[in-house]
């Protein structure tokens, strides 16, 4: 299959040496989940580039950003556009961290700053209703979080797939087609610790349990199975 990134950020470029892209990022992480024949198609929406037409891949993923879905940014709107175009050709289409949020925002959800306040380190989310293609089952699940937003009204339609106390609406599924998670499966400890010590001053109080929280196994090689699954589904 082929697989288009829309890449809504990228790693600071002083930074990339070390860490590599959001692009490496993903590839790493769906590389070994998804078949060996997937090809990654990048298209940094923040500069404008898309596929020209929805048809182009076979699936296409939102990535995380430093932004807010509801700046009220260009090339924000133009991303919205996009994945209400590829809701209406019911694209198969997954939603990470801003993603997840953006394809809320796009389908008529709520996204605002949480009063909880910033969500980092490891969270673990209850697996609420179980999809088809979410094997291995898990009946909870745990990744690397960090954001300060949080889909506070799911879209008409959602089903909710995840949640927790801090973040009630942490996954959900819209038809067969929307997959959208607020975690992040393709962080690396390293980058999360690296974000946080560079966040330090911004994330305050959070800033030592999260940093503690990294000693907590991941499943991000299980929601990468997911994220699989469902895109070959």
């Amino acid at each position: 299959m082929r697989l288009g990134i829309l890449q809504a950020d990228h790693v600071d470029p002083e930074c990339r040496g070390r860490f590599g892209d959001y692009a490496d990022m993903f590839t790493i992480a769906l590389g070994g989940a998804l078949d060996s024949r997937t090809s990654f198609e990048f298209f940094d929406v923040r500069r404008g580039l898309y596929p020209d037409r929805v048809g182009a891949c076979d699936g296409y993923l939102v990535t995380g950003s430093r932004a807010s879905v509801y700046d009220d940014e260009p090339w924000i709107v133009r991303l919205k556009d996009f994945v209400r175009e590829l809701h209406v050709a019911r694209a198969k289409t997954v939603g990470i961290c801003f993603g997840h949020q953006l394809i809320a925002a796009s389908l008529g959800g709520v996204v605002e700053r949480a009063d909880a306040g910033w969500g980092v380190g490891v969270h673990t989310w209850e697996v609420v209703h179980d999809e088809p293609w979410m094997r291995p089952r898990l009946v909870e699940f745990r990744l690397l979080a960090s954001h300060q937003d949080q889909v506070e009204t799911l879209p008409e339609g959602a089903r909710l797939l995840a949640a927790s106390e801090f973040c009630p609406h942490a996954a959900f599924s819209v038809g067969s087609h929307l997959f959208a998670v607020q975690g992040h499966p393709e962080f690396t400890l390293d980058y999360a610790r690296f974000l946080m010590r560079r966040r330090r001053n911004q994330l305050g109080s959070a800033f030592g349990p999260a940093m503690q929280s990294l000693d907590t196994p991941t499943d991000e090689a299980v929601v990468a199975s997911w994220i699989a699954g469902f895109l070959l589904s």
